[in-house]
């Protein structure tokens, strides 16, 4: 991989449905949006659960993987990439399992640079997910193409409380997978934006599109997509619909700085 550090980062969102219990259809999918990103892309970004899906039920135990495979799975998505990646998927450690959101780096070696691979377990848990996953316990900040990274995972977007803790750490990035409804697609937008602001950052928020178990009967849960990435003034940057596709925009450091200068929050924490 080049080495881009000295450069405003590019971020990518292949926003992907996924196969719920499909691991390695999920993965399949993951590699091909991984090979079709254009060039000069420092930075992809996956939903949640992007690698095993969810399901309310025993049937997610067997899915969920330990960190090692999961680590080797996205590893050759981010070889296959060439860039750093972060995508969402179940873990399971001994008898529990948690939702997991990984970090890898780019090419998939530390030797690249933009950091080491960490694994953030989402804190707060919607609905029946708290039935069959445990909560998370500690923040993650990794370092990436984008400098000093905060990682959410969906629902985390509603506690203020988060957002503050990476605030007083002047993270320069929120990166927030989630696999949001589509009936409340207007939150999604409405708290990836306000986290953006209320850090004085850059935050890219990756929705998961389509529909549970990437059927279409109209019965089925309906996924918002509506990826986006927000500047740290809180105005979007750019956004997708709900329709399969990649989002790519730049994360320009002046912009971040300029913003930290006039408001001048971060500093006052």
């Amino acid at each position: 991989m080049t080495d881009r550090s000295s450069d405003d980062p590019t971020v990518a969102v292949p926003q992907v449905p996924v196969e719920d219990l499909a691991v390695d259809a999920n993965a399949d999918r993951l590699r091909d949006r991984a090979a079709d990103l254009p060039s000069g892309v420092d930075l992809a970004v996956f939903p949640e659960y992007a690698l095993t899906g969810f399901v309310a039920d025993e049937r997610l135990r067997e899915a969920a993987l330990s960190r090692d495979v999961a680590r080797a799975r996205l590893e050759s998505v981010a070889e296959t990439a060439g860039s750093a990646v972060v995508a969402g998927y179940a873990e399971r450690d001994g008898d529990a399992v948690y939702n997991a959101t990984a970090y890898v780096p780019p090419g998939g070696s530390s030797e690249d640079g933009g950091g080491a691979f960490s694994a953030y377990r989402k804190r707060h848990l919607w609905d029946d997910e708290a039935e069959w996953v445990e909560p998370g316990g500690d923040r993650v900040i990794v370092e990436t193409p984008a400098g000093s990274t905060g990682l959410l995972t969906c629902y985390d977007l509603n506690f203020v409380a988060e957002s503050a803790w990476f605030a007083e750490r002047a993270v320069d990035a929120l990166v927030v997978v989630g696999a949001w409804p589509a009936d409340h697609v207007a939150n999604w937008r409405l708290l990836v934006r306000a986290r953006a602001l209320d850090g004085v950052r850059w935050t890219v928020g990756a929705g998961r599109t389509g529909t549970a178990g990437g059927a279409r009967p109209a019965e089925a849960a309906t996924y918002a997509g509506n990826s986006l990435v927000v500047r740290p003034d809180g105005a979007v940057a750019a956004e997708l619909g709900r329709e399969p596709a990649t989002l790519t925009a730049t994360l320009d450091r002046d912009t971040l700085s300029t913003q930290r200068d006039l408001v001048g929050a971060v500093d006052d924490i």
